[in-house]
């Protein structure tokens, strides 16, 4: 058998409601999801070990390989599935890490995907949705890779039917770890920020088949509950936001997850290339990426 190879895209938290936080410490979350077209990229060649290797721009970035969630995912399906056909895995690393793109949760579940193909498991596998919710609260999306409204901790999905969205994602290469974010929105257990009549009043998304204008228009009356935290942190957020909004043709420019990504979605793919095009010449420190959400 050759080398079996699974992209793994990056998740954007389009909107992201912070619910509460439970008295066991974890936060509720109401979160539109999507993935865009950039992805890190997961090989697995079939073997008796389980090897990790990481390559290209950004596998320094990714730190010791015992603590990568890719292993964390193999390590916990093989407990849990009797001889565990595993191996040898290659992670190309194009995705920033500590991002807010999950880029780690899509790595590992990219492994679940390939560990599923080798051992011919279905993706519903129950083993495989429990490993996928034991490695990270973001692994559940990012195993099916599709647009959905993401509740609870990260278990609840629900598919949606979104249109393709022309976008710029665009990181200062400063890495904003989640629990500081958290932290930094200070919730004690058991409070809640979402009262009764909040969920009452929830957004309800446009029906399939509506225009992108009407998506922007539902998801600009939405917002991200950590991107003030976050930029409290680092204010260069709030820099790379107004970057964004400065260009022409962005409709709807925002923060993903727990940053320090951000985004903005356009009319059509042409003006995200320039608007990536002026960011990249006014920031050439700066990771960009022009594509579209789906």
């Amino acid at each position: 058998m050759g080398a079996l190879i699974e992209h793994a895209r990056a998740k954007v938290n389009l909107t992201l409601r912070v619910v509460g936080r439970r008295v066991d410490g974890y936060h509720d979350l109401e979160s539109m999801v999507a993935f865009a077209d950039c992805a890190d990229r997961l090989s697995l060649t079939v073997g008796s070990e389980l090897h990790l290797v990481t390559t290209g721009p950004l596998a320094q970035a990714c730190g010791e390989t015992a603590d990568n969630l890719v292993f964390k995912a193999a390590q916990l399906l093989r407990e849990r599935v009797a001889n565990l056909k595993v191996g040898s895995f290659t992670l190309d690393k194009v995705l920033p890490v500590a991002a807010g793109i999950g880029g780690g949760s899509a790595d590992a579940a990219a492994a679940l995907r390939l560990l599923a193909r080798a051992n011919n498991l279905a993706i519903d596998d129950s083993r495989l949705i429990e490993v996928a919710r034991l490695t990270g609260a973001d692994v559940p999306v990012c195993l099916e890779s599709r647009a959905c409204v993401m509740t609870g901790v990260g278990e609840t999905l629900l598919p949606l039917a979104l249109p393709i969205m022309p976008c710029v994602m665009v990181n200062p290469r400063i890495p904003v770890a989640t629990r500081d974010v958290f932290q930094a929105l200070g919730l004690r257990s058991g409070e809640l920020l979402v009262g009764f009549a909040d969920v009452i009043d929830a957004a309800s998304w446009p029906e399939t088949g509506a225009s992108l204008e009407d998506w922007v228009e539902a998801l600009a009356a939405g917002t991200n509950d950590l991107e003030a935290p976050a930029t409290r942190i680092q204010p260069v957020i709030g820099g790379v936001i107004a970057a964004l909004n400065a260009t022409n043709g962005a409709w709807l420019a925002r923060m993903s997850g727990s940053g320090a990504t951000c985004f903005a979605v356009y009319e059509n793919t042409a003006e995200a290339q320039r608007a990536a095009q002026q960011i990249q010449l006014d920031h050439p420190g700066w990771w960009v990426h022009a594509g579209t959400l789906s």
